[in-house]
């Protein structure tokens, strides 16, 4: 008898070093596909803004293309009326997305709720609301809901839709390739063909659901929503819709392969009549597998943000090359448990084919990394970073767990001359079942599985002549005695054994992993995220080529020292601007001042500050003209009040000009 011990560790360094490079490229591409979620990085009045008079439309500016409907802007009076048009105007101009409603005319004083809602380009919804005040601030009555855009029961269903084809997608297609690739006679196994089969109807049905989903999930939320005839035919004419159709119809091509594979592919027995069979399933799946894979490409992460003219054929690369790998690796672990004995060549081709996707993963894994995070600070500062971390975290176990599988594949490829000499001990079976175990043939392929019958021979002359139940209850004997001595055969080769479990922990990991990716999916990537950060201003900062509107409470500590200025620039942009002050007391009425003066400083340039002496025009009403700013940037905005002799103070904000 021989003696198996665990793999040592200290071999195949080289190897070992390209699989941890493929596993930091993998984690950082984020997603299987790569992801980047659209973003409000400016509005035009601003959060909070108060604003003189009535702007005459609301502006929202987005980190990437979105796509609008007419309900996507809604402007709410403080009593919680429509204060809108309806009428969405398209601001877009070359890389700046910006989109407008008109307001309607005699609006009143008093804080209005912008709330808006839209689909980004790779699919996500997103949503958000802001106030900004007419005069000056009010009570208001407006309640948004409570519940997420794209959260509730729909989106449950609808993320556990999109987990289940992912995983499903990998399976039908990894579940294939072993087929051709690795273990050709594997495609008459049941227990092989039972789970693509069951992978293609999985990725069926979670299309369908999320077709039907797609209405309610990025709109009402309402699970009854979902067989809106109206609503399904508006989601037929977007993007995403397109796509999901599209994978619909790539599945009916999916599923004439699956039916050749497992049944002609199967029954052939000339060499060369398999071999060119063999050719042209490989050349049709590759196709209609990358078909698949750019319905994600097409509608998702990939076409849209930076380069994706590049990215869109990495993606594709990149979820076929993660199939091959896990998607193989799940058909080899039931084959491992459901067959009576995979080749021992056919593993080791497997473990060719997975290195090679590695490869691939290298590849495509890095540079979606740079596409996506785009920074060192994006991965730890960023909730997406976060979980990238925590993926990490999991794919380093599951490295080391599939280096562990490598080298008992090794062991299978290269036997041993102990086990080739030495036969299995079987133990002794059944009493009443050693008859049988005497009649029944030993496998030869060992390709039949558990579930499958052992072909009866002639039964004896003895057992010919008792009655049909006696014979009934032999040839279950006889099955059940064939089936107890493949298992026995099974599980007497250890080498075996450790590859069965190592490939098992290597699926459980593989599946939270997955679970972890779906989630990477719906998070708004680091890069995206960062940048919404540098350009969203606090406060009542300017956007492009629309004036600057702030309010600066001020006190002076003297006898009617307290008020606000209210500051206009117009049109807020480089060049000369207008400027108008108005100084107020706290109940609104104006305050007369001995004198107001400006300063504009922009640090950043070490420009300024650039002093502005403004004309008195009435009580609390001062005015310059000819304001120039000269350059764009962060512009910190200084006014000085006097409000007697002695009593002056300084109030500054900043804000963004041009």
């Amino acid at each position: 008898m021989t003696t198996t011990t665990a793999p040592r560790l200290g071999a195949a360094w080289a190897r070992l070093l390209v699989l941890a490079a493929a596993l930091l490229g993998t984690l950082l591409a984020g997603a299987a596909p790569a992801s980047a979620h659209a973003a409000l990085t400016g509005s035009d009045p601003k959060d909070g803004a108060v604003v003189a008079t009535a702007p005459k439309e609301v502006n929202l500016t987005f980190s990437e293309q979105v796509a609008m409907s007419a309900d996507s802007i809604r402007v709410l009076d403080p009593s919680g009326r429509r204060a809108d048009t309806g009428e969405i105007r398209d601001l877009c101009s070359g890389s700046v997305v910006r989109y407008g409603v008109g307001l309607r005319a005699g609006l009143p004083d008093g804080t209005y709720t912008v709330a808006w809602q839209t689909v980004s380009a790779d699919s996500h919804p997103i949503a958000g609301a802001f106030t900004f005040s007419i005069g000056a601030p009010s009570a208001t009555s407006v309640a948004l809901p409570d519940q997420n855009v794209g959260g509730g029961p729909v989106g449950a269903f609808y993320g556990i839709a999109r987990y289940l084809s992912y995983a499903s997608f990998a399976v039908l297609v990894g579940g294939g390739a072993f087929v051709l690739i690795c273990w050709p006679r594997g495609a008459g196994s049941r227990p092989v063909q039972r789970t693509v089969v069951r992978a293609w109807l999985t990725l069926t049905v979670a299309t369908l659901v999320m077709l039907l989903l797609r209405s309610p999930y990025t709109g009402s939320g309402e699970l009854s929503d979902a067989f809106d005839l109206a609503g399904l035919k508006a989601v037929l004419e977007t993007k995403t819709g397109a796509a999901l159709t599209s994978r619909l119809l790539l599945l009916g091509a999916a599923a004439l392969f699956v039916a050749v594979l497992f049944g002609s592919y199967a029954r052939r027995t000339d060499p060369k009549e398999k071999k060119d069979l063999a050719f042209g399933l490989g050349l049709g799946g590759t196709v209609v597998a990358a078909g698949i894979a750019g319905t994600w490409a097409l509608a998702e992460h990939a076409s849209t943000g930076i380069q994706p003219g590049i990215a869109m054929p990495v993606d594709i690369l990149h979820l076929l090359a993660v199939a091959a790998w896990l998607g193989g690796l799940t058909v080899l672990l039931v084959a491992l448990y459901r067959t009576t004995a995979v080749d021992r060549s056919a593993v080791e081709r497997f473990s060719k084919v997975a290195f090679a996707s590695v490869l691939v993963l290298v590849a495509t894994g890095v540079y979606q990394s740079w596409r996506q995070v785009g920074s060192w600070s994006a991965l730890t500062d960023t909730r997406y970073g976060q979980l990238l971390l925590v993926k990490i975290g999991l794919m380093a176990v599951l490295l080391g767990i599939a280096w562990t599988s490598r080298r008992w594949t090794q062991r299978l490829a290269d036997p041993t001359p102990a086990e080739e000499t030495i036969p299995a001990e079987e133990p002794a079976a059944h009493p009443n079942a050693a008859r049988a175990e005497d009649s029944v043939e030993k496998p030869v392929d060992g390709s039949a599985d558990e579930s499958a019958e052992a072909p009866a021979e002639a039964a004896p002359a003895e057992e010919q002549e008792v009655g049909p139940e006696r014979a009934a209850q032999l040839a279950r004997q006889r099955a059940a005695v064939a089936t107890a001595r493949r298992k026995r055969e099974r599980d007497s080769d250890p080498e075996r054994t450790g590859l069965r479990r190592s490939v098992l922990t290597e699926a459980a990991v593989a599946v939270v992993l997955l679970a972890v990716t779906t989630v990477l999916t719906s998070t708004e990537p680091g890069r995206t995220e960062e940048e919404a950060g540098r350009t969203g201003v606090a406060g009542s900062a300017a956007v492009p080529d629309r004036p600057v509107d702030i309010r600066l409470p001020f006190d002076t500590g003297g006898v009617d020292g307290k008020g606000v200025v209210r500051l206009s620039l117009d049109p807020g942009r480089t060049g000369a601007n207008a400027l108008h002050l108005f100084v107020e007391r706290p109940n609104g009425k104006p305050l007369d001042v001995p004198e107001i003066k400006v300063a504009f400083t922009l640090e950043a340039k070490a420009v300024g500050p650039l002093p502005v002496v403004p004309d008195r025009i009435q009580t609390g009403h001062w005015t310059a003209s000819g304001v120039q700013i000269p350059m764009p940037g962060e512009w910190k905005i200084q006014v000085t009040v006097r409000t007697s002799d002695i009593d002056q103070t300084t109030i500054a904000k900043n804000v963004k000009i041009g």
